[in-house]
């Protein structure tokens, strides 16, 4: 099994973007996913998300201001639990990252 987590993010102005996470793999890989647990920054309301709905690949949406590590956690229907780790990337429109 070969997963792992994607993301994109649109630059809203005023220091805010609007971003997204998912899971990529094989089809097989991703049919084996019972749900997803996205564990935020812990200033974000419900930092613990979870999504269960294979037709997005398991996307979370959310905004924000910063950077930070998101820590995800698999659950497999056959009930293992495989984690991942993703950097949250935020870029200007000019390109510069935002490493806050």
């Amino acid at each position: 099994m070969n997963l792992t987590v994607a993301q994109d993010q649109k630059y809203e102005g005023k220091d805010s973007w609007e971003w997204s996470v998912w899971i990529e793999g094989s089809d097989d890989d991703l049919d084996q996913i019972q749900e997803v647990t996205y564990k935020l920054h812990p200033s974000f309301p419900k930092p613990l998300r979870t999504t269960d709905d294979r037709s997005t690949k398991f996307k979370l949406e959310s905004e924000g201001w910063g950077v930070f590590p998101i820590k995800v956690k698999v659950l497999l229907k056959n009930k293992e639990v495989v984690k991942l780790k993703h950097d949250l990337k935020l870029f200007y429109p000019d390109g510069t990252a935002c490493d806050e």
